[in-house]
Formats: C-alpha cells, structure tokens, sequence
C-alpha cells in the first residue's frame, strides 16, 4: 500500500513537472506589446508573462522606429501597425500580442498633420498643426483629412455623403481674385474611401 501511494505521489510529481515544462516552453516566447501615441510621439512598451526573462532591447527600438514611421503616414492602419509589429517580433523568435492606446481611446490610431492655405479659415489656419483620428465612422460636419488624386492630403469639411461619395467642402467662402485668376476654397466629391480620419485636434 506505501509503495502504491509512493508511486501514485511519483506519478502526478512527473504530471506537474511536465505540464510546467509545457508552459513554460509555450508562454516563454510570447510577448505583449503596447504602443502608446499621441500621434506626434511613439513609446513601443513590452511584457511577458515570464517576469524573468525581458525582451531584446534592439527588437524595441525597431518596432519604435517602425511604430514612429507607421503613425505618421496617412495610409496606415490599426491592423497594418500590428501587422508589422508581429512580423518584428516574429524576427526576433516571439509572437507578439499588440495594443494601441492613444489619447483617443485603445486601437484608435492618431496621425499629426498641417494645414496648407486658407481655404479652411476661420476654423483652421494656414500652418496650423493637427490631429487625425484614423477613421472611417464621420459625419456631415466634421472636418476631415482625405486623399486627392490631384491635390494630395486635403483638409475639408463633410458636407454630404451620398452613394459611396463624400462631398467636402471648405470652410472659407471668399472668393480672392489676384493678378494670376481668380481663386476659391476646393468643394469636390471623393470616394468615401479617400477619407483618411476626423481631425479631433486643432
């Protein structure tokens, strides 16, 4: 009867013994990741769930580096960010569980960006700096950053959104007749699609 609970004892010691090894196999490469921005700055933070083992300092200072270049281009994603800090971390041997937390919320993405003319006074000014909710959830009268096949990134504000086209149109309402012709604010229709985000910071 000893040598049966004996063995009994054994037998669930190799159990737990086994089943710690397994975990620590499976969870010793697994990493959280959490990118937090501002839109203009990018802190790239990372935890695992072994307290004891930290993560490479250089896969860090690549994910911030590529993090930074991300937020501030205007055809990044929530999806395409994480994307590419799993594929990071994938190079250093980890899988990576990414979140964002900005001033907005966790995986709502901000992007800075500036005004260029007039066409948005009073409300925006010439050179004014501002921030961009990466969103497709706006409405009419917000203003918003959208794509231009001719202009390029243009600051608008929604006047209509009808049949998959979103019409923008400029707060400033003068029209300025120069030497050179006369010149107005840029009202145009765009695919709903072309619209990048809703500036929440001005």
């Amino acid at each position: 009867m000893k040598s049966k609970n004996i063995l009994i004892i054994l037998t669930l010691v190799l159990v737990v013994v086994a089943s710690a090894n397994l975990f620590f196999t499976t969870q010793s490469n697994n990493v959280d990741i959490t990118l937090k921005t501002n839109g203009t700055d990018v802190k790239v933070q990372a935890s695992s769930i072994l307290f004891f083992k930290s993560v490479p300092q250089s896969m860090l200072v690549e994910m911030n580096d590529k993090a930074l270049d991300d937020v501030q281009s205007d055809t990044s994603t929530v999806e395409s960010v994480k994307s590419d800090m799993k594929d990071i971390a994938q190079k250093y041997n980890y899988t990576a569980n990414v979140k964002i937390n900005s001033q907005f919320g966790t995986d709502q993405l901000p992007m800075p960006a500036s005004v260029s003319g007039t066409s948005m006074v009073p409300t925006l000014k010439d050179g004014q700096d501002i921030v961009v909710l990466k969103t497709k959830d706006y409405k009419v009268g917000d203003i918003v950053v959208a794509r231009h096949p001719e202009y390029g990134l243009i600051v608008k504000r929604v006047s209509q959104i009808k049949d998959g086209q979103v019409y923008l149109m400029s707060d400033n309402r003068e029209t300025i007749v120069t030497s050179n012709g006369i010149y107005k604010g840029l009202d145009t229709w765009l695919p709903v699609e072309n619209v990048v985000g809703v500036v929440k910071i001005y």
